[in-house]
C-alpha cells in the first residue's frame, strides 16, 4: 500500500523529487511558499514547485505563517503517514513536525553531517571537495540533525558550478528520497543518529561572499567562483565597472594579485595570490555573458591592467 504523504517544497532543486515521491507514494497534498516577485520585471510568479504540483494534478497550499494554527489543522487533515520535504524555505514546529503518523523524511544536498544548514552544495565548492552527495533524514526540531536514513554519494566535476551541482544532486535525491518514505512505511529503514558535534555547519550565502579576492590562492578563487555561481556571482571590478566571472580554471603564472597577465585563444589570464586564474567566460554590468577573449578583444585589454575588489570600486 502506498503511503500518504504531503510534499513540502519550493524550488527547482525539489521538483525531480516531487515528481519521484508522486510516482510511487500517494501525494495528497503539495505544501510550497507564497508567490514572489521574480525576473527582471518582478512580476508575482508562484514556486517552481507549486508550478510542477499542478501539472501533475495535485492540491498546492500556499501558507504564508506555518506556524498558525489554520495550517497545523490543515496539515493534520490529511491524515499523511510521512511529510517528505525539501528545500522548502520554513522552519516546522515540533507541533506540524508531530503531525504525519510516521514522521517527516527530509532530503538534505550534502553527506550528513557535513554541511548542515542552507548552502550544502555551494560550501562544498566553496571548500574545493573532490565529493559529495545527498542525504535523507527524519526530521527534529535541530537544523538538519536528525537520524540518518540513507545517502548517495556524487563527485564534484571541475567544471561544476553550484547551479549544475545542484542538478545533479537534484536528480539522484529525488528516487533517494522516495525510497527512503517506501523504507520508513514499510518498517525497514535504518536510522543512524548523527553526532551533533561533529560536521560543519552552512550557513545561507550573502551578496558579499561572491566578491573575489585576488589575493588569495587560484585554487581557492577557483573555487570560491564555482560556489557563488549563479548566486551571488563571482564579482569584481574592471575599470570601474563590475564583472561577474562565470567560468574560469586555475594554471601556472605569476604576479601582482589582479593583474592581467595575458590574453590567449583560451581566456584572459589574472595573477592570484599563487599562481593565476584563467577566465573563460564572464558578464560584464548590463551585457549579456560572453567569452572572455572576446571581450578582451572588445575591450582592448591590454596586459598590465588590474582587476580590483568590487568594494574598491562601486559604480
Amino acid at each position: 500500500m502506498r503511503p500518504r504523504v504531503v510534499f513540502m517544497g519550493t524550488p527547482a532543486f525539489a521538483v525531480p523529487a516531487l515528481e519521484a515521491v508522486a510516482e510511487r507514494c500517494e501525494v495528497t497534498m503539495v505544501v510550497t511558499q507564497p508567490d514572489r516577485p521574480r525576473g527582471r520585471g518582478r512580476q508575482m510568479a508562484e514556486s517552481e514547485v507549486a508550478a510542477r504540483a499542478r501539472a501533475l494534478g495535485l492540491p498546492v497550499l500556499k501558507p504564508a505563517d506555518m506556524k498558525s494554527s489554520e495550517v497545523r489543522e490543515r496539515l493534520a487533515a490529511e491524515r499523511a503517514d510521512l511529510f517528505a520535504v525539501v528545500a522548502f524555505g520554513a522552519i516546522l514546529t515540533p507541533e506540524v513536525l508531530a503531525l504525519p503518523r510516521l514522521g517527516a523524511v527530509n532530503l538534505h544536498g550534502s553527506l550528513l553531517p557535513d554541511y548542515r544548514g542552507a548552502s550544502p552544495v555551494q560550501r562544498a565548492l566553496w571548500d574545493g571537495l573532490d565529493e559529495t552527495g545527498v542525504s535523507t533524514l527524519l526530521m527534529d526540531a535541530g537544523i538538519d540533525t536528525g537520524d540518518v536514513l540513507a545517502s548517495k554519494r556524487e563527485p564534484i566535476r571541475a567544471e561544476d558550478d553550484a547551479a549544475s551541482l545542484a542538478a545533479r544532486l537534484a536528480a539522484i535525491g529525488g528516487p533517494l528520497l522516495a525510497q527512503t518514505l517506501l523504507d520508513v512505511a514499510a518498517g525497514r529503514a535504518t536510522r543512524t543518529p548523527q553526532d551533533r558535534a561533529a560536521g560543519s555547519y552552512a550557513r545561507k550565502l550573502k551578496k558579499s561572499d561572491g566578491v573575489l579576492d585576488w589575493a588569495m590562492p587560484a585554487r581557492a578563487v577557483w573555487n570560491r567562483t564555482r560556489a557563488v555561481t549563479p548566486w551571488p556571482g563571482a564579482t569584481t571590478a574592471h575599470r570601474g565597472g563590475r564583472v561577474l566571472i562565470t567560468r574560469a580554471a586555475p594554471i601556472q603564472g605569476r604576479g601582482e594579485p589582479g593583474v592581467v597577465l595575458a590574453v590567449t585563444p583560451h581566456g584572459v589570464q589574472v595573477a592570484c595570490g599563487d599562481g593565476a586564474l584563467e577566465l573563460q567566460r564572464l558578464k560584464p554590468e548590463g551585457r549579456a555573458e560572453l567569452g572572455a577573449v572576446e571581450w578582451a578583444r572588445g575591450s582592448r585589454l591590454q596586459p598590465g591592467e588590474r582587476f580590483t575588489r568590487w568594494e574598491e570600486n562601486p559604480s
